[in-house]
């Protein structure tokens, strides 16, 4: 039975996770190409573009970036739900395998008890949105904030490695990092549209600043993302996690999606 719920799980997770990803990328490199128009001087006699010309499944989209609509759609697409649901899924697939399957620690010579890891873990995940939602709140520097982050996830390997099994330290951080991206989505995005759309409804003018903190928040989910989908299929590469090093290993992968994200950014 549980083999079952598992196949589930995962199958809803990874959908769940495709969807979330391209809409994540697709809006990033959408706004990318705005700020490339707002950012070029229009030629003498020229009008500046104002619009995103697409072409797919042989349509043609025209797109327009607004901060302050002129008026309401009758429909006013969200997208939300595929955060919510890889992160339930995902975090309903990583109690069921790791905590109730106990493969969060070691068989033989475990350093702590199943109990002490489950209470390990649980803290690790709440603690790591804690401190990040609260260092991004105060610091306004995106390379200290940056230096900080990445300070706390090396921390983090090594805490995982060092308690935990191999694998489970790596699906740990995956853990972390998911939360993280979830609660953003939910505490601090959402919201925050919620509240610019009430003030049009009401006539009133949007708070833009917390328009520009929600995307600062979408900004790091596209750099998060990246070494969680790796996370995500690590246990196909033994030789990451069952190495004697595999927190430096896991540490300098995350570097290595961060940096590819920043290029991927720029496409």
């Amino acid at each position: 039975m549980n083999a079952w719920i598992e196949l589930a799980l995962r199958w809803t997770h990874v959908f769940a996770g495709i969807m979330w990803v391209g809409a994540t990328f697709f809006f990033t490199w959408l706004d990318g190409r705005f700020v490339e128009m707002e950012e070029k001087p229009a030629k003498d006699g020229e009008k500046p573009e104002k619009n995103v010309w697409m072409v797919h499944s042989g349509g043609f989209y025209l797109v327009e970036k607004q901060k302050r609509p002129t008026m309401m759609p009758g429909v006013l697409h969200w997208f939300k739900w595929e955060a919510g649901i890889t992160w339930l899924s995902g975090i309903l697939l990583f109690g069921l395998m790791y905590y109730h399957g106990s493969k969060l620690i070691e068989f033989e010579d475990a350093p702590i008890s199943k109990g002490a890891a489950i209470g390990l873990s649980i803290g690790m995940i709440l603690g790591a949105w804690l401190i990040y939602d609260l260092l991004w709140q105060f610091c306004k520097i995106e390379l200290l904030g940056g230096a900080i982050c990445y300070a706390l996830v090396v921390a983090a390997a090594w805490v995982g490695c060092h308690y935990f099994s191999g694998r489970g330290a790596y699906l740990q951080l995956g853990t972390m990092m998911g939360t993280i991206m979830a609660a953003n989505v939910w505490m601090r995005i959402l919201p925050a549209q919620r509240r610019m759309v009430a003030a049009l409804k009401a006539g009133q003018e949007p708070n833009l600043a917390e328009g520009a903190r929600a995307k600062n928040r979408s900004k790091h989910n596209t750099f998060i993302v990246i070494p969680v989908v790796f996370i995500m299929i690590s246990n196909h590469y033994p030789g990451t996690y069952g190495s004697p090093h595999n927190w430096l290993i896991l540490s300098g992968l995350v570097l290595v999606g961060w940096a590819a994200a920043k290029i991927i950014r720029k496409a």
